[in-house]
């Protein structure tokens, strides 16, 4: 007997598929990557199945391939994402997001009196503890965890 597979969002040509975002950061994901100003086609699906997750968010970018720079960012918010690099409709290369050592300009700082939040100044924070994510901020060392980051 076969299994009959169906995809719940549309097989790309060529492009990104980000994988395995928890459902809640979605439109956070699309915010911090500029997904909501890019030209290119850009299909999601939200509180999809998920053993890991229990509900999780895929995104998929068609004719996009991302640094990973600019990929990491998102191990704020989803550290369990994966990234699958699709050439001709088939899986090309794999990739994990990784946690980078320094976060600038995505984060807000949770201090109200921090100079980012009172002046403008691109926020900076140093990388802490990455399982669960802890920021130090550069200019009030003021600690910000998980639940408490702020997309800016």
């Amino acid at each position: 007997m076969n299994a009959k597979k169906e995809l719940q969002v549309s097989a790309i040509q060529n492009g990104t598929v980000i994988d395995h975002i928890p459902a809640e950061y979605l439109f956070q994901v699309i915010t911090i990557l500029g997904l909501d100003k890019c030209g290119n086609s850009v299909t999601f699906g939200n509180n999809l199945e998920s053993k890991l997750l229990g509900r999780k968010a895929i995104i998929k970018i068609s004719e996009k391939f991302f640094k990973d720079e600019e990929i990491n960012k998102i191990s704020l918010i989803a550290p369990h994402a994966k990234l699958n690099i699709i050439r001709d409709y088939k899986v090309a290369e794999k990739k994990i997001v990784e946690t980078p050592k320094k976060v600038v300009g995505i984060a807000r700082c949770m201090n109200p009196k921090c100079i980012t939040n009172v002046e403008a100044v691109t926020t900076r924070f140093h990388v802490i503890n990455t399982s669960p994510i802890t920021l130090k901020c550069h200019y009030c060392e003021k600690i910000t965890d998980l639940k408490n980051i702020r997309i800016v």
